[in-house]
């Protein structure tokens, strides 16, 4: 209807356009919309909605239309009229010119644009007016330029924010003193990117403002990876899609939502949401009603509350609000609105009757509160203060002369009879401003952004805001929040548990600081303990007929070597190192030879002995203490030479093995060569198997003192043991594997050591009665021993 109202003007127009001076013409349909009027040499028109219809929505779903007042209109009415007296007293800016205003008032879209048409046409169809200012609406100010266009009319808006109008192909005589909403637009979604809210709804309403804003919006955020939830158009006269929209608001996951709709309309919405359960929503603002306090009453706290946007600066104006508040009706006779809302003000008629007081007129404007009389700060009053000073700065700018010209253009000088609204756009193209700031946070988001240690997936069934995050794979990381992938650590690092970050693998050996490390350790040194006690007990028991029975030369020379095979057990304990692993194993192969040697010697005696004893027999005189000695040799030398070769041709080395365990690193001995290691235990283990042989033979030859059945046993328990390490050792972890070879170690030796020596100490300490020649001459048997 409106867009058809402006055709029906513009046609009107151009009619009025093409008649002559001398003809006359009138406008039809409604007329009178002439609110303000003050005669001066140049005339600013301006049109204003100081009266509007409000549409109530009964409970049996009736329409009722009814006039409401708009006190913040009439507040911009005044403003106008202030800021051209201001300029009129100051004679500076327009000397010589006194500016004059024409205010028009109109309700709804029609007639506000057939006020407009009235501010240009006048009296007699010639256009009174070198300027229009106006309107609030980016609607009603679109169609008012289409009007104006054609006759190079400025029209200065000083709310009208629809960035459409910044097309000057389109409103080439369009100007204003509030932001382009694509600014507006521009810095919500900075502020939305700022806390990280990239999950959203907007509800809007029908018009130019709301509809290309919300589009605009929506185009930007997801330039900046900000989605949208829903779009929900509110209509102030359909109560089902209120309806909806409340459904809707209380349904959805986004937490913030973007209200972008004209004052008027956002009233109308909160009327509708003040009795809904509407909570935990942060709602944003646009700048038409994001300052006004009245909107948060006590019934709309709990919807409103935390509400953010961005502000229209605010601004002070000396002497406006004195000007506000001294109005008086006898100040504007002529006009109806002044009294209609001072009987709105204060509850009272001009024309009294039963039912109401009586206005006197006299009343003072200081006691009441509402928008007209709330002059502690200016937002949108300072635009309509600069509205009047642009088209005053362009009306100087025009007017200036010297000696014949204009010092701007350079063109003939204008007098202030030869202005023109067409030489007035012109000069205003000259000369404009804008300002915002944020706060403060909610989150609203579909998804959390995936963080450090996970990988971003998109869904391809919902909205690229709404992706799906996965951990990253064990032995994976990323560092970056959103990272569309993970990487591989180095060789050497690992992720930590977070899988944000590569460390450093942790390494692991066989620590004396840890318990396992710490009791081998401690067995190890119990047994030199035991060892060093043994011998200290047969050093003072040497003369006794036991410990001579027994070969005390071969027996202290065993000690020795059990001695130093518990030493060798703690060489296994610690950091791996070049020294370390080659002494660990040779050490081991060539005491433990020595050990076995000396058994096996012991077990050979024991057998010369029995054989010595049988009549004519010189067994004994091949095997006295020279053989003895030269047999333990003999077979630990062969020993040496294996290590020797071990080591010349490929030794054990330190190793940091990576890829037992993918999470750290052992620190192990690595062998060198295999063939060495296998030939140095095979060597240990054919001399156990040899001499337990030979002691199982001699277990039940008939001596008091016969040592071949603690040999015997003995051997047992150190060939089980060692027959288990071998699969224990090849299937142990890390430094577990050291463990079984210290335990395998310490086992065999304790075992040699108690079976062999413990009865011989046990009868020194406990039984020294049997520990005499009388109880050896007792069996003939022992008595070459």
């Amino acid at each position: 209807m409106a867009r058809t109202t402006v055709v029906l003007f513009i046609y009107c127009l151009l009619l009025m356009r093409t008649m002559s001076k001398t003809q006359t013409c009138t406008v039809t349909g409604q007329t009178g919309f002439m609110e303000f009027l003050k005669e001066g040499d140049l005339i600013i028109g301006g049109v204003f909605s100081m009266k509007f219809r409000f549409t109530v929505i009964f409970v049996l779903g009736h329409l009722c239309l009814t006039d409401r007042w708009n006190d913040r209109e009439l507040k911009f009415a005044r403003t106008a009229i202030f800021t051209v007296e201001e300029i009129n007293r100051d004679g500076k800016l327009l000397p010589g010119v006194t500016l004059g205003y024409r205010l028009y008032n109109g309700c709804g879209s029609e007639n506000l644009i057939r006020a407009a048409v009235e501010a240009v046409t006048g009296e007699g169809c010639s256009s009174q007016v070198q300027a229009l200012l106006g309107h609030s609406s980016s609607g009603v100010s679109e169609d008012i330029n289409l009007i104006l266009s054609p006759f190079s009319i400025p029209q200065v808006s000083h709310l009208s924010t629809c960035a459409c109008l910044s097309d000057k192909k389109k409103y080439p005589t369009f100007f204003r003193t509030v932001p382009s909403d694509h600014f507006q637009i521009s810095g919500l979604v900075q502020l939305l990117k700022f806390f990280d809210w990239r999950w959203v709804g907007i509800v809007y309403a029908a018009g130019s403002y709301s509809d290309d804003g919300t589009a605009h919006f929506v185009k930007e955020a997801e330039k900046e990876g900000i989605c949208v939830e829903y779009r929900l158009r509110f209509s102030v006269t359909s109560g089902k899609k209120s309806t909806a929209i409340v459904k809707a608001l209380q349904e959805s996951s986004s937490r913030v939502v973007l209200l972008f709709m004209s004052m008027f309309k956002t009233k109308a919405f909160l009327n509708e949401m003040e009795n809904n359960n509407i909570t935990d929503k942060q709602w944003l603002g646009s700048e038409s009603w994001i300052t006004q306090a009245d909107l948060a009453s006590s019934k709309r706290q709990h919807i409103l509350q935390g509400a953010i946007g961005f502000a229209l600066p605010q601004m002070v104006i000396p002497g406006l609000g004195d000007f506000l508040l001294s109005l008086k009706p006898s100040d504007e006779p002529q006009s109806d609105i002044v009294k209609a809302m001072w009987g709105d003000f204060f509850n009272c008629s001009f024309s009294p009757s039963s039912t109401s007081a009586a206005c006197t007129g006299t009343e003072d404007l200081r006691t009441v509160t509402n928008d007209y009389t709330e002059v502690t700060h200016f937002r949108a009053e300072n635009n309509v203060y600069k509205a009047v000073y642009l088209v005053a700065y362009a009306l100087q700018g025009l007017l200036q002369c010297e000696n014949g010209s204009n010092p701007t253009t350079g063109k003939p000088c204008v007098n202030k009879k030869e202005v023109q609204p067409k030489l007035v756009s012109s000069s205003a193209k000259k000369r404009w401003c804008h300002e915002p700031v944020p706060l403060q946070v909610p989150r609203s988001v579909c998804r959390e952004p995936c963080p450090p240690g996970t990988r971003k997936a998109i869904n391809k069934l919902k909205p690229v805001c709404c992706f799906d995050c996965f951990e990253c794979p064990d032995g994976t990381f990323s560092n970056q929040t959103d990272s569309l992938d993970c990487f591989s650590c180095p060789q050497e690092l690992w992720p930590n548990d977070q899988k944000n970050l590569c460390l450093p693998k942790p390494s692991e050996y066989l620590s004396y600081r840890e318990i396992t490390g710490a009791l081998l350790s401690g067995f190890g040194c119990l047994g030199v303990f035991l060892s060093l006690l043994t011998t200290l007990i047969f050093l003072v028991h040497k003369e006794t007929p036991i410990v001579k029975a027994n070969n005390s030369e071969l027996s202290f020379l065993l000690l020795l070597s059990l001695k130093l095979c518990f030493l060798c057990s703690l060489t296994f304990i610690g950091r791996p190192s070049d020294w370390s692993c080659m002494l660990r194993h040779t050490a081991f192969g060539i005491t433990f030879v020595l050990c076995i040697s000396c058994v096996l010697g012991k077990t050979v005696v024991v057998l010369m002995a029995f054989r010595a004893t049988l009549p004519g027999s010189k067994v004994m005189k091949w095997f006295g203490p020279k053989q003895q000695r030269l047999t333990v040799l003999t077979f630990t030398l062969i020993q040496v030479v294996i290590c020797i070769l071990w080591l010349t041709t490929n030794p054990p080395f330190p190793m940091r093995n990576m890829t037992y365990y993918k999470d750290k690193i052992i620190l192990e001995c690595a062998l060198g060569s295999a063939v060495g290691f296998w030939a140095v235990l095979s060597y240990i283990g054919v001399l156990a198997i040899l001499c337990f042989i030979l002691a199982f033979l001699a277990r039940k030859l008939p001596d008091t003192f016969n040592e071949a059945k603690l040999i015997t046993f003995s051997m047992l328990i150190f060939c089980a043991v060692w027959i288990t390490f071998i699969p224990a050792y090849i299937s142990s972890p890390g430094k577990f594997t050291v463990a079984v070879e210290i335990f395998a170690i310490l086992a065999s030796s304790f075992g040699l050591l108690l079976c062999i020596f413990f009865p011989k100490c046990y009868i020194i300490i406990f039984r020294p009665q049997k520990n005499c020649r009388k109880s050896l001459l007792g069996n003939p048997q022992t008595r070459t021993l």
